[in-house]
């Protein structure tokens, strides 16, 4: 049963991290693209995928 629950509880972790770090990596890149993050959302630049 202890191990069903490690089980849970880690992968809430890493699911929880993956989501920090993706909202961090989206943030850097709107700002140096030469936009504004504000409220979760890049304002102020077109950013396209090349």
């Amino acid at each position: 049963m202890f191990r069903l629950l490690r089980l849970i509880i880690l992968t809430g972790f890493a699911f929880v991290a993956g989501i920090l770090f993706e909202r961090n990596n989206a943030q850097d890149t709107c700002t140096s693209g030469g936009g504004l993050w504000i409220d979760d959302i890049c304002v102020g630049v077109d950013l396209t995928n090349d």
